[in-house]
């Protein structure tokens, strides 16, 4: 050797990946924001699902206080009637006859015996009547005691309990035997005041166009009339 040294070659050392390259991309700024809007809809779905059921649940449990509401009703009016008694209220001064029954369209009077758990026992008068208020009509009953054919003012007279409200329309009608024997036709005013007809008909109607289920009452002393006093 003449002294020279070799050099050896120096090994190519291997660039390492990129970091960009090998490590997890981060989300763009599109792709977050379409998260975003999915996210949002999704919220948007929900409260209005949740919404329409608590909308729903209203709705149904304003029909079923309703309905519980009517079939009270049509049971208070189907015993108050159905327990009229042949007795008088009044007189009619035109013929002396005692008056135990006066029918209207709007208006109806007659004498049954107030139940127990209405605060007062015995005879008293009924009086319903269809009025106006703020919320379409009314259907209300006033009672009266009745004492020896009269009607007396109580002291502390109790005030007319409301039975129906928000009403388009409410009618009384009424029917009794004809001269055939046969039921006859139904009358819109019961003027034969002295006795009691057979049957009773209700019609309510709400202000949304329902009806109310069909009420046709049986007084079941409407033949003991013949002879009673008043």
């Amino acid at each position: 050797m003449n002294g020279t040294h070799c050099i050896a070659p120096t090994p190519h050392r291997r660039r390492s990946p990129s970091r960009a390259g090998g490590g997890a991309a981060g989300f763009t700024l599109i792709e977050v924001l379409l998260a975003t809007v999915l996210l949002a809809t999704a919220l948007a779905l929900a409260f209005a699902t949740l919404r329409a059921a608590t909308a729903t649940a209203q709705r149904g449990e304003a029909i079923a206080q309703h309905s519980e509401r009517m079939r009270a009703v049509e049971l208070f009016l189907r015993r108050r009637i159905g327990g009229t008694r042949p007795i008088g209220f009044d007189m009619d001064e035109a013929n002396g006859v005692p008056m135990r029954f006066i029918g209207e369209p709007d208006r109806l009077r007659f004498v049954a015996d107030l139940p127990d758990y209405l605060g007062r026992g015995g005879p008293y008068l009924h009086d319903l009547t269809v009025v106006d208020g703020d919320d379409g009509r009314q259907l209300r009953i006033a009672f009266s005691l009745v004492m020896a054919g009269e009607t007396f003012e109580e002291t502390d007279p109790r005030p007319p309990e409301l039975l129906a409200t928000q009403l388009q329309s409410a009618r009384f009608r009424y029917r009794t035997l004809n001269s055939e024997g046969a039921v006859g036709e139904w009358l819109d005013r019961w003027e034969t005041v002295d006795r009691l007809p057979l049957q009773v008909e209700v019609t309510l109607q709400d202000l949304g166009g329902r009806q109310w289920p069909p009420m046709i009452v049986y007084l079941p002393l409407a033949g003991s009339v013949i002879g009673a006093q008043p």
